[in-house]
């Protein structure tokens, strides 16, 4: 079995690669995934710099303080003074994105709009389009939360969400799917993982509900859908979705990436923004 780089594992077949930037260690992670998977496909990539508008409104108020992150001096929040940075931050994500894609020759732009970031990332996004987001991985620290632009996104974009985290590529790792009753949502989580495949060529494990069983067709059919051996194929249920239970079973599987339903019922389950948190693995969330 022969293994490409992992980022290279949520290709979009006719729609465009989205990727939010900020300026932190983790966009510019999703950033370089963002350029290999649109290098892969031959799509487009549209790099996207929000100006945070409640930002530069808390800097116009004359109370409005800022502290430094290292030297813990307050002093003005001068709204020029921000402007400027943002200006600065802009040129910086420009040019990271030239570099990014520079090595593929693909075609890239760069949206900078001013708003509210969850508003102007929809206003851009189609159905078609892969969305990738940088994230911090593995925490089971009390009180971790997945953050509201992340949260935001995964529930209302129009098409795929890539939740990007930096991790070990493992020799044959899987791709594990989550299904669950809902038979459309079950198909565009199979197609991702088998246009995912297509280029990685790794197995797949369904992850079944507590419950939930997959009739011998049906599974053929999922099989051939991925374009996989049957010795490829593994299925498993899940006895509990608590994120600690959760995240051992997919350490088990030496899964590289999960792909699951916005509507299935991990997501839905209590504990859910926790998972999210705690898996140290890219996840794709499908509509």
């Amino acid at each position: 079995m022969t293994d490409v780089p992992q980022s290279q594992a949520t290709p979009t077949p006719t729609g465009r690669v989205l990727v939010l930037l900020d300026g932190s260690r983790m966009s510019y992670a999703a950033l370089t995934a963002a350029a290999e998977i649109a290098a892969n496909t031959g799509a487009d990539l549209l790099g996207v710099f929000v100006e945070e508008q409640d930002l530069l409104r808390s800097a116009g108020f004359g109370f409005s303080r800022e502290v430094g992150a290292s030297s813990g001096i307050s002093h003005p929040f001068d709204p020029t003074g921000l402007e400027q940075r943002m200006q600065r931050l802009a040129h910086q994500v420009r040019r990271a994105l030239a570099s990014a894609v520079a090595p593929y020759g693909g075609r890239h732009t760069l949206s900078v709009v001013r708003g509210h970031v969850v508003d102007e990332v929809l206003a851009l996004a189609e159905p078609q389009d892969l969305l990738v987001l940088g994230r911090v991985g593995w925490s089971f620290a009390p009180g971790a939360r997945l953050g509201s632009t992340a949260k935001g996104l995964v529930r209302r974009s129009p098409g795929r969400v890539l939740l990007w985290c930096e991790n070990r590529i493992l020799p044959q790792g899987r791709v594990v799917v989550f299904l669950n009753d809902h038979k459309e949502a079950n198909s565009r989580a199979v197609t991702a993982a088998a246009e995912m495949i297509r280029h990685s060529y790794r197995p797949v494990t369904l992850l079944l509900g507590a419950g939930s069983d997959i009739p011998s067709e049906d599974l053929q059919g999922i099989q051939r859908n991925l374009g996989i051996q049957e010795s490829d194929l593994r299925v498993r249920s899940l006895a509990s979705t608590d994120p600690v239970f959760v995240a051992r079973l997919l350490s088990q599987e030496k899964a590289v990436q999960l792909i699951l339903s916005r509507g299935c019922a991990l997501l839905q389950a209590p504990g859910a923004e926790e998972l999210l948190v705690a898996l140290n693995l890219p996840v794709t969330v499908t509509p």
